[in-house]
């Protein structure tokens, strides 16, 4: 089907403090075979710059309404026309750009949906027992303490791998935080939409901006907030390490511990779904399962499932695998023979590139097992369902299952979950039958949002 003129195409403008703004010569957008979809506004640094101060001038969003204002929001994303697309068109635009298979996306809308309703309540989950959520709390005159932000602005740097990143930021707003979203050039779609819902939902031109830039201005961006997130590899948790009012989202490193005492094959479609739900693309997709025992029969089970997943285009609506630029496939599928070597392959060694013909390739599973708990290819990464299976003993205790984001782990061991518990590395710990990509609102991701944008303060004489 030939591309639509350059004319007729979507256009996402940026969105500032004083409402949208469309560059003279926006970007193109392209989908995974490389065909243009849409335009989109880059702004430069003085914009960021000038957009953060107009945050930083206003008021919060007043606590009254907000719920409601957040329930019109998540109706106007979940089926309304937003920026000029309807919901079916957006999705469908999310999955050839992403390559997120499309059943994948539509999932991904309800739970956003779900996320942008609740935000405020969710927010308020990991207030402190004991703080007040204001000067007019009743709760004040015992507590002494109320819950108060730590800044006024809140940046998102966004990455574009799946469409539920930018179901997180919305605490920040329903805390009080006025909120500037960079969003990912690879998948503008999701956040254009949202704050264009929050928009239309009534929420003001000075609480919540988008602003598509380049590496240079995202700088700005970043530094000109109080506080921001930053999705990225491991050079980007690397680089803003040290800095304390930013949260680095890096890789998620999700992990399954099945124990010896339990069959491992009752649970076989948790296993599966962990590695390779949500196209195997989320950073809460297991790429480790460590075995107490012999890891081989684990290893050709959970190949034999994933060989049998179809290498379809992200729009078909039975795909589940992702897609991505044919060169770009071709990339990832060197990476993890590099990667791999020495490992016993029980799937992908003959290449995980699947060639739609069209410039573009699905990403085939891969399961490799490797003979330690401690080796180095459990630390690898990749952005589709790619599994390391490896034995794991007593003796090798805590320290292989640490750095997860994730840790679901299959045992009835009491001592061992106290321990894997109290590792501060891991920072989810789902114990039994439960798959690793399970979010719910109000239950913590990494950690609760509000940890790193709240504090309490004493407060007396007031209330």
């Amino acid at each position: 089907m030939a591309a639509p003129p350059t004319d007729r195409l979507p256009h996402l403008d940026a969105v500032g403090p004083r409402g949208p703004y469309r560059t003279l010569a926006p970007e193109p957008v392209t989908d995974v075979s490389g065909t243009e979809v849409a335009r989109l506004s880059i702004v430069p640094p003085v914009y960021v710059t000038r957009a953060m101060a107009a945050l930083r001038r206003a008021e919060p969003l007043s606590a009254a309404g907000i719920d409601a204002q957040l329930s019109a929001a998540a109706e106007a994303f979940a089926s309304g026309t937003v920026g000029g697309l309807e919901v079916r068109a957006y999705e469908h635009l999310v999955s050839r750009t992403s390559g997120t298979p499309l059943r994948v996306v539509r999932a991904a809308t309800r739970d956003t949906a779900r996320f942008v309703a609740s935000a405020r309540a969710s927010a308020d989950r990991g207030r402190p027992r004991g703080a007040a959520s204001g000067l007019r709390d009743d709760a004040l005159r015992a507590s002494h303490a109320v819950w108060a932000r730590r800044g006024n602005v809140f940046a998102v740097n966004a990455s574009g791998n799946h469409p539920g990143v930018h179901r997180l930021w919305l605490e920040a707003l329903a805390l009080g935080y006025r909120v500037a979203v960079r969003p990912s050039r690879r998948e503008p779609f999701t956040p254009h939409r949202l704050v264009g819902a929050l928009r239309r939902a009534g929420v003001g031109e000075d609480q919540v901006v988008l602003l598509p830039t380049d590496h240079r201005a995202a700088d700005a961006l970043v530094h000109g907030a109080d506080r921001a997130v930053v999705y990225g590899g491991d050079d980007v948790v690397a680089r803003y390490a040290h800095d304390p009012k930013v949260l680095p989202q890096g890789p998620g490193r999700t992990k399954i511990l099945v124990t010896a005492d339990t069959d491992w094959r009752a649970h076989l479609d948790t296993i599966v779904g962990s590695v390779a739900d949500e196209g195997g693309t989320a950073c809460v997709n297991a790429t480790a399962i460590l075995v107490e025992g012999d890891p081989a029969p684990l290893a050709e089970a959970v190949a034999e499932r994933l060989a049998a997943l179809p290498a379809l285009p992200p729009q078909d609506e039975r795909a589940v695998l992702p897609v991505s630029p044919l060169e770009r496939a071709r990339a990832l599928s060197s990476r993890l023979t590099e990667v791999a070597a020495g490992s016993r392959v029980w799937l992908g060694g003959d290449g995980i590139v699947a060639d739609l013909g069209d410039g573009s390739a699905v990403l085939r599973p891969a399961v490799h097992q490797v003979d330690r708990a401690d080796s180095v290819q459990l630390r690898t990464e990749l952005p589709f369902p790619c599994v390391w299976v490896a034995p794991w003993s007593r003796s090798d205790g805590v320290g292989p299952l640490r750095d997860s984001l994730v840790l679901s782990a299959l045992t009835r061991d009491e001592s061992l979950l106290d321990r894997l518990l109290a590792e501060p590395t891991i920072a989810n710990l789902y114990v039994g039958d439960h798959p690793t990509y399970w979010m719910a609102p109000g239950v913590p991701h990494d950690s609760y949002l509000s940890d790193f944008l709240m504090r309490s303060k004493a407060v007396i004489g007031a209330g």
